[in-house]
């Protein structure tokens, strides 16, 4: 169909599979060794790294030099700069809270339980959610204006990812904010500027597979999943159930967007 070398694409996902799974393991027997969980936030950023590192090797002569190129470093620079900013907030602490709350109702071992429902559940989440990057790596035409307004939007959600996580943590770095709610910069036009970051990321590297109808096809379910996860999953919903007690936050919820950014109300 359309020249897509569905062989080829086949063969990636199961190398795609491996890296995402060898990722995911040697990020849980660090974890067992130090004895925290919260490592395998880390490994998220890393896995689709990995996983874009080992297409750009297994698509060589199957597509466009350019496109294979520009696909790996987007992703690449996505992922290691989200592990290191992970990596630094969470240098000194303990549990993650979310982590220390559903390993308290494992049952039985409860680092073979994190095993199943945290490290083998992200690994096939970084599989399915990584189509986008697969695919494109196979597309042979050259790139295009949607190759273009991908790498844009690649960027704005870049942009809101990086900006938003260094003023929180200058907010945070202030004795003086203790307790209060950052509701400043990109945090004023949305309670979550991470997420929709994400969001952009995820649907701008899917542009980059639409130089193909069948790569687009095949990968349009990850945009589709993230969107659902970052602005109606579990991850939204734990931290602002945890926030909800904190003064102000009502009131912060009330004025301030829950995901797309748009300007504060008023009242």
């Amino acid at each position: 169909m359309s020249g897509f070398p569905w062989g080829e694409f086949a063969s990636n996902l199961a190398w795609a599979a491996a890296a995402a799974l060898a990722v995911m393991l040697a990020t849980f027997a660090v974890a067992v060794r130090i004895g925290v969980h919260r490592v395998v936030d880390v490994a998220w950023g890393l896995g689709f790294t990995a996983v874009a590192a080992v297409t750009f090797a297994a698509s060589a002569g199957h597509g466009d030099p350019w496109r294979r190129a520009l696909v790996t470093v987007l992703t690449a620079v996505w992922g290691l700069r989200l592990a290191a900013h992970i990596a630094r907030r969470g240098r000194g602490h303990g549990e993650d809270p979310r982590y220390e709350a559903m390993l308290a109702k494992a049952p039985g071992n409860r680092n073979l339980y994190a095993l199943r429902m945290v490290y083998l559940l992200q690994g096939a989440l970084i599989w399915l959610v990584s189509l986008p990057v697969q695919a494109a790596a196979y597309v042979t035409g050259p790139p295009s204006a949607l190759t273009w307004a991908g790498t844009a939007l690649w960027a704005v959600g870049l942009g809101f990812e990086a900006v938003g996580d260094a003023q929180l943590a200058r907010f945070k770095a202030d004795p003086a904010h203790r307790g209060r709610i950052m509701d400043r910069g990109l945090w004023a036009w949305t309670r979550h500027p991470n997420y929709f970051g994400d969001f952009c990321i995820w649907w701008g590297l899917f542009l980059l597979a639409c130089g193909s109808w069948p790569a687009a096809a095949v990968s349009v379910v990850s945009p589709v999943v993230m969107s659902l996860l970052l602005s109606q999953g579990g991850g939204k919903r734990l931290l602002e159930r945890h926030m909800a007690d904190r003064p102000g936050y009502a009131e912060y919820q009330a004025r301030t967007s829950g995901f797309f950014p748009r300007p504060p109300r008023r009242g």
